[in-house]
């Protein structure tokens, strides 16, 4: 038998999925602790375990074999070098907010490429106020997108966006193929090349070691002046004190966020007085279906670890993704 540990605190959600697991996978077994203290009980015999597992919870754990993230993206000190160094697998829940996410990355681009901040914040002052013909609007099909980070969420949003004309750009550190939709794939490397000619650059690469503060004063200077940036990925990924100042010297058209490097986005932080940028409150993932999509994971997992087969989602763990 398999003995599987889901590790404080918990919730009705974790409950849930345990009490489905014991259901759906025959030979685990399933433990809940509601306690630390229960918890290291427990973690003594486990062979597998969800959720987060701290140096002192890992040394509880000597037979433990695999950790299940919730989250796509833990918060850093998730990965500390004890976890990292251990053998486990460690995988997590990427997938679930394709869909969700790059619906939202479509919303971001429409609503810049028609430049709706600035009418939004006509309609509120209760004028009626045109600009000259054809100005401020970026015509899509002559347009280019450079996507920085093609997971699962990268490419949805480049596929939708190309049904628009659009030109896709790909920038990933690990992927070679060519999603659908897209025009080019590249390595890193070459992101800075690509910087200059695109009318959108879309972030949605995790917070990693080698992604923390990668957008910042010289990359907003790459960018042309008519060009977007939107970020859906991770907050430390930009330095947000630097795209204020690239957007109030004028070296960007606007922005588009839904991560910030501090959240909540503090009371009087210069991005919410300004016009040219688009704020949504850590919001792009929100739709249907997400716990039931986490529980498939999961469960597929489950099945897999049982049967010895190799397990979906696997984490590089010093990349923390």
């Amino acid at each position: 038998m398999i003995n599987f540990v889901f590790v404080p605190p918990q919730s009705d959600v974790t409950r849930a999925f345990a009490a489905q697991l014991q259901n759906d996978v025959e030979g685990l077994v399933v433990h809940v602790p509601e306690s630390e203290a229960e918890a290291m009980m427990c973690l003594a015999k486990a062979d597998a375990a969800f959720g987060a597992l701290s140096p002192e919870l890992l040394r509880h754990a000597p037979n433990i074999r695999w950790l299940h993230s919730r989250q796509i993206a833990p918060p850093p000190g998730y990965f500390h070098d004890a976890l990292v160094e251990h053998p486990l697998v460690v995988t997590n829940t990427r997938e679930v907010y394709n869909d969700h996410i790059g619906a939202h990355i479509l919303a971001f681009v429409l609503a810049l490429s028609r430049d709706l901040p600035y009418y939004h914040t006509q309609q509120l002052k209760g004028r009626w106020a045109p600009k000259p013909l054809n100005s401020d609007v970026v015509f899509l099909p002559e347009a280019t997108a450079l996507i920085i980070g093609v997971g699962g969420i990268g490419a949805e949003a480049g596929r939708m966006l190309s049904a628009f004309g659009t030109r896709i750009i790909g920038i990933d550190a690990r992927r070679t193929s060519m999603p659908e939709g897209f025009a080019e794939m590249h390595g890193v490397d070459a992101m800075d090349d690509f910087l200059p000619s695109a009318d959108f650059v879309i972030l949605t690469v995790p917070h990693t070691p080698q992604t923390e503060n990668m957008m910042d004063h010289q990359r907003f200077r790459r960018m042309k002046a008519s060009s977007f940036f939107i970020n859906i990925g991770r907050g430390l990924t930009t330095r947000l004190s630097d795209l204020v100042v690239a957007l109030e010297e004028g070296h960007l058209a606007g922005a588009a966020l839904d991560v910030f490097d501090q959240e909540p986005l503090p009371e009087g932080h210069p991005l919410w007085s300004m016009p040219n940028v688009l704020i949504t409150p850590h919001m792009a993932g929100f739709g249907p279906y997400l716990e039931e999509r986490r529980y498939k994971i999961l469960r597929d997992n489950c099945l897999a670890f049982v049967k010895g087969r190799q397990l979906a989602n696997i984490v590089e763990k010093r990349s923390w993704f």
